[in-house]
């Protein structure tokens, strides 16, 4: 066998019009650099998770994945910026009459350092102990001037009732006291590119996301969404939540990994506008997608209508509704029973259906 096997890639005018592309020599996926008046090769798979580097861009000397940013020399292949010990193979190249040739035989070896894992990529196993729930609050509010919300006000009636009368552990996690980033699009470059744990929490340590990550797919057995109406939708905060949740049902489309087993999820809605069943609906259908089960009545709402513009009346009909108090009740005992017989396979030995359309009421009246 040779100890080089040159092989063409392409015109010298036609390559060199690019900084960086990916090339193919043989089954070879090559990142072909040119530079100050020269070419370069490198593997175009990257060390992280098998970016494209060929589809990456120059910053100096170094090669971007356009995946999750990774750095790797144009020349040399070794990584930058925290992945110094990580190495892509390199090759030689070389100009002969117009054409650019590749050699793979000189390939050097392939690096890749021994990074720890995130924690929440660890297995997911339930721990012993009674029935957990997590209430996520998704209103958004000025954290330092806090103000009434009837969402937030039932879901800490459904979590006290959790704690105090079902002898439930409970979480309370309001999205507003997290800082976390937007989604940034990774499954948009490629369902690859989308990884659990999600690839913003992986490289940014300070996104607060990880503590709904951990909660959901670790911990709870019951999650308890509360939103607000805005324009009809559930708030922007619910929203910006649930696209960074993409990494969980991606999970199940490339990689047949179920990480919301054995989950109950459950809503409050409450809004001074309209459009509780097209709420309720957007929920239900993305926590179904994710893999959760529902209790009967999975969630409990209330509005008064398009036109109901005087915010102090409703404030004071979600406060004075005994109703919607006892509904909130009621919804996290459905919720609580129903993650009993999927986690120990067994009913409790209350009703499985509480309340009924009393606890599923859609405009509900002040009881005083």
């Amino acid at each position: 066998m040779p100890d080089v096997q040159w092989v063409e890639v392409g015109r010298v005018e036609d390559l060199k019009e690019t900084p960086v592309r990916e090339v193919s020599v043989g089954k070879t996926r090559v990142a072909l650099t040119y530079r100050d008046g020269s070419f370069a090769a490198i593997s175009g798979v990257c060390n992280h998770v098998g970016g494209p580097l060929g589809e990456g861009r120059l910053d100096g000397d170094y090669i971007v994945c356009p995946w999750h940013y990774w750095k790797f020399h144009h020349r040399t292949g070794h990584g930058e910026s925290g992945y110094e010990q990580d190495q892509v193979p390199s090759y030689m190249t070389k100009v002969e009459k117009g054409r650019v040739y590749v050699d793979l035989f000189s390939a050097t070896k392939r690096k890749k350092q021994a990074h720890k894992p995130h924690p929440l990529a660890r297995p997911v196993v339930r721990q012993a102990g009674s029935i957990r729930v997590v209430g996520i609050s998704t209103t958004a509010m000025t954290v330092d001037h806090p103000r009434y919300s009837g969402s937030d006000a039932l879901l800490e009636v459904a979590l006290q009732h959790a704690r105090s009368e079902l002898q439930l552990e409970t979480q309370y996690i309001k999205l507003r006291e997290l800082a976390f980033r937007p989604c940034e699009g990774y499954y948009s470059k490629s369902a690859k590119a989308c990884t659990w744990p999600c690839s913003i929490t992986q490289m940014d340590p300070t996104d607060e996301l990880d503590r709904v990550y951990e909660a959901i797919v670790h911990w709870a057995d019951v999650i308890l969404i509360a939103t607000p109406i805005r324009w009809g939708n559930a708030s922007s905060l619910y929203y910006k939540m649930i696209e960074r949740m993409n990494c969980i049902q991606n999970q199940e489309t490339i990689a047949n990994r179920h990480l919301l087993k054995n989950k109950v999820a459950a809503f409050i809605i409450m809004g001074g506008q309209d459009n509780v069943q097209g709420v309720a609906g957007q929920l239900m259908t993305f926590f179904s997608e994710v893999g959760c089960q529902f209790p009967q009545f999975p969630f409990i709402a209330h509005s008064r209508g398009w036109s109901a513009e005087d915010m102090e009346r409703n404030v004071l009909e979600v406060q004075n509704s005994r109703e919607l108090h006892e509904g909130a009740q009621e919804l996290v005992a459905r919720a609580a029973d129903m993650a009993k017989l999927m986690v120990c396979g067994q009913l409790p030995e209350h009703p499985l259906a509480r309340g009924g359309r009393k606890a599923h009421q859609l405009d509900s009246e002040p009881t005083g």
